[in-house]
C-alpha cells in the first residue's frame, strides 16, 4: 500500500463539455483548485470550440500517477493515456464535487 508521496501525486486531467466552454474552463479550475489544496501537481488540457489548449506532453503522461477526463463528449488523443490509470467522470461532478473526486483519486492511485 503506497503511502501519498510527500510532494503528492501527478495528475494530468482533460476537460471537454458539449459547447467545450462554460463547463469545461469551470472543470478545469475546480481540479486545479482541488488538487493542488490536497498536495497534488495537476496539469489540465482543455478541448473545446476553440480547440486544444495547454496540451499535455508526452513526458507529463509517463510520469503521471494518474489521468482524469472530466468529458462530456469524445476527446481527441484518448489513446495516449494506454496503460495509466484513468478515471473518466462527467464534467458536471468536477464542478460540484472536485474535493471528493479528488480524494476518490488518491483511493485509485494507492491501489
Amino acid at each position: 500500500n503506497k503511502e501519498k508521496p510527500q510532494e503528492g501525486y501527478r495528475i494530468l486531467a482533460v476537460t471537454a463539455c458539449p459547447t467545450g466552454i462554460a463547463h469545461t474552463y469551470i472543470a478545469k479550475e475546480k481540479l486545479i483548485n482541488a488538487a493542488e489544496k490536497a498536495g497534488h501537481k495537476i496539469h489540465v488540457e482543455t478541448q473545446g470550440v476553440i480547440g486544444t489548449e495547454d496540451a499535455l506532453t508526452e513526458e507529463e503522461i509517463a510520469q503521471a500517477d494518474v489521468v482524469i477526463l472530466a468529458i462530456d463528449v469524445a476527446i481527441s488523443g484518448k489513446e495516449r493515456f494506454k496503460g495509466k490509470k484513468t478515471v473518466e467522470v462527467p464534467t458536471e461532478m468536477v464542478v460540484h464535487s472536485p474535493n471528493a473526486l479528488i480524494a476518490k483519486i488518491e483511493e485509485i492511485v494507492k491501489g
